[in-house]
């Protein structure tokens, strides 16, 4: 047993180092997930930092007329306070938010707006400073065992299988010419120009479009496409109406009726290639078209798998915020509603969904997108609320997985998706990706099941990356991965 002599001695800035802010701390809550925090710190221990700061100084201080380290004491406080000040200053406010974040109990999902520079240190009395946090709101967590959920279930037959091989051909397909009246499938290749009345709000040239029964761009959409050009020919000009989101950028025509231009320059139809040795070696270095077909069933059971994940996860996610009745701020869903966006296309990569389904899938999102930021925000409080009590993470493999996964349908190296997601700064939606599959896998494991079947949504929208409204929305750019090959909306061109 030691006695009180072997023990080490301890340095008295050790000692110091230990010692408490006596801070005051007001925290108001100004909605759900706004906190704004007030810290007060008493004189006492701005005199104590003060005191240490000059005692350290000490030693090295020069003064005119003194060696170094021989000035007297309030000689040196007098020259140097104002210079000691700021670093005392750095030193209150870097410990103070020390404190406040391990003092208090609420969960930031932001880093705190604070100016450092507004906040000065009085000649007397305590220093305050003020600063507003986002943060995850309080809530009881809804039981989550013995949820009762519908999962689609499906038998693929080879009319699936045609479809999806349909849809792969069709991405080295090539627009060829037609000189008769266009019909739905086909492509129409044509100037567009949105107005509201008649002031241009944006336009477009040559743009080439497929004659779908939905046409959606950035801000909007069109109910009705397909039969609104049918039997357009080259050189003419149609009209549609437009309506615009309302969560669209340009303020003004949110929720609007506009009207959309078409100048038809030509009509091309989809002329799918043959499948040689050379296409299939190409296409993912099949050796026969049954090894196609094989890989295409397993498309079409991992697209399943997708469905059903997300549906129950959509059953579930409703389940759990039935009561979630927090007013999230708008500032808050429109910064999210990026991550989101991003989150979502990591998602539909992973499961090896198309450009043209994914861009389809962006322009909603966009469309909608404080609602539904709103919603996945509310979902993602409560799965990492389960995570925590739970101890779910992403481990190193899972990252691993899930790139080599997009990197598997990208036809990219896993090295370099993984460099990209770091790149753009995606790893932590990859993370969040991950940490809510496995809370909603293990939601399901203690739930109870009842078949019902899956029918798929036919593709019926096609998505293009025209803003209607002439404005772009900085806060959720295009999610699109650097050098791909556009798909099924552009195939190659035949003159």
């Amino acid at each position: 047993m030691m006695s009180a002599s072997d023990n080490p001695p301890v340095a008295d800035d050790e000692l110091e180092q230990e010692e408490k802010l006596d801070l005051t701390i007001k925290v108001d809550s100004p909605s759900a997930c706004e906190r704004h925090v007030t810290v007060t710190i008493p004189r006492e221990d701005i005199d104590r930092y003060f005191d240490k700061a000059f005692s350290e100084m000490m030693p090295t201080a020069a003064v005119p007329g003194f060696r170094a380290g021989r000035a007297p004491r309030k000689l040196i406080e007098a020259r140097y306070r104002d210079d000691v000040a700021d670093q005392v200053k750095g030193n209150l406010l870097m410990d103070s938010m020390t404190q406040v974040t391990e003092e208090q109990d609420f969960a930031a999902i932001s880093e705190p707006d604070f100016d450092p520079l507004a906040v000065e240190i009085p000649d007397e009395g305590p220093m305050t400073f003020e600063f507003n946090i986002e943060v995850r709101p309080e809530f009881d967590l809804p039981e989550w065992k013995g949820l009762k959920i519908d999962r689609p279930v499906r038998e693929f037959d080879e009319k699936d299988t045609e479809r999806r091989l349909e849809q792969v051909l069709a991405r080295s397909g090539r627009l060829v010419p037609h000189k008769g009246a266009a019909s739905s499938g086909d492509y129409i290749t044509c100037n567009l120009t949105f107005k509201n009345g008649a002031v241009e709000l944006s336009s477009a040239k040559e743009e080439v479009i497929r004659l779908r029964p939905v046409l959606s761009f950035r801000d909007g959409k069109i109910e009705g496409f397909d039969k609104t050009m049918k039997g357009v020919k080259a050189g003419e000009t149609r009209e549609a109406t437009a309506k615009i989101s309302g969560d669209a950028p340009n303020e003004s025509l949110r929720n609007q009726e506009i009207t959309a231009v078409f100048e038809v320059l030509e009509i091309k139809k989809l002329e799918l290639p043959e499948l040689t040795p050379e296409l299939l070696d190409e296409i993912g270095g099949f050796e026969s078209e049954g090894e196609l077909r094989d890989a295409i069933q397993e498309d079409l059971a991992r697209q399943l798998e997708y469905h059903q994940q997300q549906e129950a996860r959509r059953q579930v996610t409703a389940l759990l915020t039935e009561s979630a009745d927090w007013q999230l701020p708008p500032d808050l869903l429109r910064r999210q509603a990026r991550r989101e966006l991003e989150r979502a296309v990591l998602e539909l990569r992973r499961n090896g969904f198309s450009d043209a389904e994914i861009r389809a899938y962006e322009n909603d999102l966009r469309q909608n997108s404080m609602a539904s930021t709103a919603k996945a925000l509310k979902e993602h409080f409560i799965l990492e609320r389960i995570a925590e009590e739970e101890n779910i993470e992403a481990e190193p493999d899972d990252y691993d997985e899930e790139i080599r996964m997009i990197a598997e349908q990208s036809g990219e190296s896993a090295r370099r998706v993984r460099a990209r997601l770091e790149k753009q700064g995606l790893m932590d939606a990859l993370r969040n990706q991950v940490v809510e599959r496995k809370v909603i896998d293990l939601v399901l494991e203690h739930a109870k099941f009842k078949d019902v079947p899956f029918r798929p949504e036919g593709t019926d929208t096609e998505a293009i990356e025209q803003a209607a409204g002439g404005e772009e929305e900085p806060d959720i750019p295009a999610v699109k991965q650097s050098g791909e090959a556009e798909q099924a909306s552009a195939p190659e061109e035949s003159e």
